[in-house]
């Protein structure tokens, strides 16, 4: 024997050892079916993650919707779930409320009512959820909560639904009930009469949208709460939910989840979450906050999106590994498809599930994700263990007469950084109704009878760009497609295109505040409103804009520039600010509050009148000009270094901005 056939003779041994040391696993529907699947999702809003998405321009954007919602292309999700708008700070930003005052109703305001149909044009059977993270202020008749009158409430909810049809013909088959304090029984019962007495039968509750308990409790105890509930939904659950949750028999979501940055550890968090969220917690659909990373990165939470698109003024666009991972499930399975009993964890670390849809059609999906390069922003993640296994799965039941399955392969590879995502192979041929892995580490496999899945591609987008430095928009749009301007992203309050017919000179068009109450909400929204645009990392900047006050006496609107905090942390936003009051004077502060006082004075502006406010910031000098006249100069700003520019009001108050513009250095 030479050293060619010894070789391969060891070869052949080690293979055979490899083979007889596989541990085994048994796929099989003989002792019955698990719990029906009810599909993979993204959400938009919770808020305003979608903001910049609406922005770019064609054929980017319908590229990026394409690789969320089509079919067979890429993420192909199965589930669409918005933010009803409330006008209030929800996480990143505000959304617009279809009833901003209780004699309003508007169902063209914002972007969600789009978002849907575009993901409705692409995929028609995509289900579509509906949730409140906020009220209009009036809902709470003065209190900042909204179930003190739970006949208002529902009404304003199921209005949402209505209008959903009516306007959109959008059918909204479910709709959830949140609040970060507690949940309301007596709202939830009269959510589901009032749906029901509005032709609204179809449409299901989701409680409550937050954690297993107390609400899991309440259905075990209250049989009427319980025929008012469907689906007992849970954020962040860390794929574990508790025995009371199994006990009422109810559908179990993880109704929020991922909220992890999209590089390949959250990839990764992902590819654990959606097979583990099951295996561990019996959890039938899974829903990413957020669907698409489409905000300025350094508000909060930036890109924890499936796929990031946050650059419309360039066009370019990231498809994260998140969405490769998603395909691994959205691709060759259905809602409706029926999970096998037999999933579970792998003897080395891992975990593999398996649907079918009781048509002979078979789906695994199989991750081996290590600890360190799966954890998700939270909850924390328990310490576990996996290496390298090789596992043999035998196919008894119905599906014992398999006898190929097409292959699919995600690598993280974080040992070269070299990933690939989403690989098909070579199909796979059943040795008597079994077949062997050999599985490395922080890999996904799906294993499928499926043969329509594809890696939908597109040509590279443009490359990266950072904000144009020289930027103006004179909000002069007839008919504008959304509410809001370009790049804006109102952080308190809503700034929405207005038509002043009042002004037959050059202020026809402009951007209004429009809220004047205080909206009822979990974040934290400003004393202030304020909405930010443009590059965060700009030091030195002139920011220009037209500016009208509609409030009498305590009215006031500003420029800013450096501003340093948005989302949830707008209270403590520092920067430049440049105000001026309606009683006759100006302001130059250091911060959102108006607390730290740069300089002051007399201005002489009044309401109902145009003025022409410009903000020069360069280095650690601030000067300010009305009119073009220099109103005040050298004022000292020794921080922030840098931030967004920003327009405002001092108050929820009717206000409007034209013209503006800014040059960056």
């Amino acid at each position: 024997m030479d050293c060619r056939e010894s070789a391969l003779l060891v070869s052949v041994l080690l293979l055979a050892l490899d083979l007889c040391s596989a541990q085994n696993y048994v796929l099989s529907d003989d002792g019955g079916l698990g719990r029906v699947f009810d599909g993979i999702g993204g959400l938009s809003g919770g808020g305003a993650t979608s903001r910049l998405l609406v922005s770019y321009a064609e054929p980017y954007r319908s590229q990026i919707l394409d690789f969320l919602f089509k079919p067979n292309f890429g993420a192909s999700l199965h589930i669409l779930k918005v933010e009803i708008g409330g006008d209030a700070q929800t996480t990143d930003g505000t959304e617009p409320s279809h009833m901003r005052y209780e004699n309003d109703e508007n169902y063209y305001r914002g972007y969600e009512w789009w978002l849907m149909k575009e993901a409705k044009k692409r995929n028609p059977n995509i289900t579509l959820i509906g949730l409140p993270w906020a009220f209009p202020g009036w809902v709470g008749r003065g209190k900042n909560w909204p179930y003190d009158y739970p006949d208002v409430t529902a009404t304003y909810v199921v209005n949402w639904i209505l209008g959903a049809k009516q306007y959109h013909d959008l059918d909204i088959q479910y709709v959830g009930i949140w609040n970060e304090r507690s949940f309301d029984i007596k709202y939830i019962k009269l959510l589901r009469y009032t749906l029901d007495k509005s032709g609204l039968e179809r449409v299901k509750i989701i409680a409550s949208d937050n954690l297993w308990e107390p609400i899991a409790f309440s259905l075990l105890l209250d049989p009427e709460l319980s025929t008012a509930v469907d689906v007992i939904g849970a954020h962040y659950p860390g794929t574990t939910t508790i025995t009371e949750a199994l006990k009422t028999q109810k559908k179990l979501w993880s109704s929020e989840d991922y909220s992890t940055f999209n590089n390949e550890v959250g990839g990764g968090c992902w590819a654990r979450i959606l097979n583990q969220n099951y295996v561990n917690g019996q959890m039938t659909a899974t829903i990413s906050w957020n669907l698409v990373a489409s905000y300025y990165e350094d508000l909060p939470f930036g890109r924890d999106g499936l796929m990031t698109a946050e650059e419309p003024w360039s066009g370019n666009y990231v498809v994260e590994s998140p969405i490769w991972i998603t395909a691994h499930t959205t691709q060759f399975t259905q809602p409706g498809w029926t999970y096998l009993q037999t999933v579970g964890h792998l003897a080395q670390g891992g975990s593999y599930i398996a649907l079918t849809d009781g048509k002979g059609n078979l789906t695994v999906v199989i991750e081996t994700m290590t600890h360190n390069h799966s954890v998700c922003i939270r909850p924390p993640l328990p310490p576990f263990n996996v290496t390298s296994q090789n596992a043999t799965f035998w196919l008894k039941g119905s599906i014992a007469s398999i006898k190929e399955l097409q292959v699919w392969r995600s690598q993280f590879d974080f040992k070269t950084n070299k990933p690939s995502f989403f690989e098909k192979l070579k199909p796979l041929k059943l040795v008597d109704g079994s077949f062997t892995l050999n599985l490395a580490e922080d890999e996904v496999y799906t294993l499928t009878t499926v043969i329509t899945g594809s890696k939908g591609s597109y040509p590279d987008p443009p490359p990266s760009a950072r904000f144009p430095k020289v930027y103006k928009d004179d909000f002069d749009v007839r008919r504008p497609p959304f509410s809001e301007a370009p790049y804006f992203a109102d952080q308190t309050g809503v700034f929405e295109y207005y038509i002043n017919l009042t002004d037959p000179g050059p202020h026809v068009f402009t951007l209004r505040q429009v809220l004047t109450e205080r909206p009822i909400t979990w974040a934290t929204d400003a004393d202030q409103t304020i909405s930010v645009i443009g590059d965060y990392y700009w030091q030195s900047l002139t920011v220009t804009c037209d500016v009208f006050m509609e409030k009498m006496n305590a009215g006031g609107v500003f420029i800013a520039a450096r501003v340093d905090k948005g989302g949830q942390s707008i209270r403590s936003a520092k920067g430049v600010f440049f105000w001026v009051f309606a009683d006759g004077t100006y302001k130059v502060t250091n911060d959102l509050v108006g607390e730290t006082v740069l300089a002051e004075g007399q201005s002489g502006t009044e309401v109902h009148s145009w003025y022409t406010l410009s903000l020069t910031v360069k280095g650690q000098y601030a000067s300010g000009s009305l009119n073009g006249y220099p109103l005040w100069k050298n004022a000292v700003v020794l921080t922030p270094k840098a931030g967004w520019a920003a327009i405002g009001t001092r108050s929820f108050e009717l206000a409007q901005f034209d013209n503006f513009a800014l040059v960056a250095e």
